[in-house]
């Protein structure tokens, strides 16, 4: 008599939201219409890139603000997958150039908020005032955005990283 072969355990795939790109221009507008209530008018909007580089044009054309920037910070290495802490990395952002602004920190999630905490620290040293805005928040975030169109806990598949990188 042969036993059975055991197969591969079933690999649990986390829950995803799929965001299109539809959604996300209505995400974008709704994030600004959101700042524009709130009274806050920034002089820059600036992207934790990549993740926040989209949303953040999308919102500084909403809100008319022409000044923008970007910061990069390295965080997430594959679904799920992250380094100790989040890294600043070049090219880097000149913050004695945002003396005395209003600042819009802006990235497409709150996960952990380790990278918007880092990030805020540094602007704050230089900014008159910095808030912030995502798209989606995760529940165990450390740093709820000012600003959030959703709140999830499952993995969120963006229209500009759903697809692999082009090959050539």
């Amino acid at each position: 008599m042969t036993e059975p072969v055991p197969t591969e355990a079933a690999v649990t795939e986390p829950v995803r939201e799929i965001l299109e790109w539809t959604d996300f221009a209505d995400a974008s507008r709704q994030l600004a219409t959101m700042v524009r209530r709130s009274g806050f008018d920034p002089d820059v909007v600036i992207a934790i890139a990549r993740g926040g580089l989209l949303l953040a044009g999308s919102i500084s054309y909403a809100l008319g603000t022409k000044n923008c920037g970007s910061i990069n910070v390295e965080f997430y290495t594959g679904i799920d997958e992250r380094l100790p802490e989040p890294v600043l990395s070049s090219p880097m952002l000149d913050s004695p150039a945002l003396a005395g602004k209003r600042v819009l920190l802006v990235d497409d999630v709150s996960d952990s908020g380790h990278t918007l905490a880092l990030v805020v620290a540094l602007l704050r040293d230089f900014a008159a005032e910095v808030r912030t805005a995502t798209l989606y928040t995760k529940p165990r975030t450390v740093l709820a955005p000012d600003y959030t169109w959703r709140e999830t806990d499952d993995w969120i598949v963006f229209p500009w990283s759903a697809l692999p990188p082009v090959e050539g």
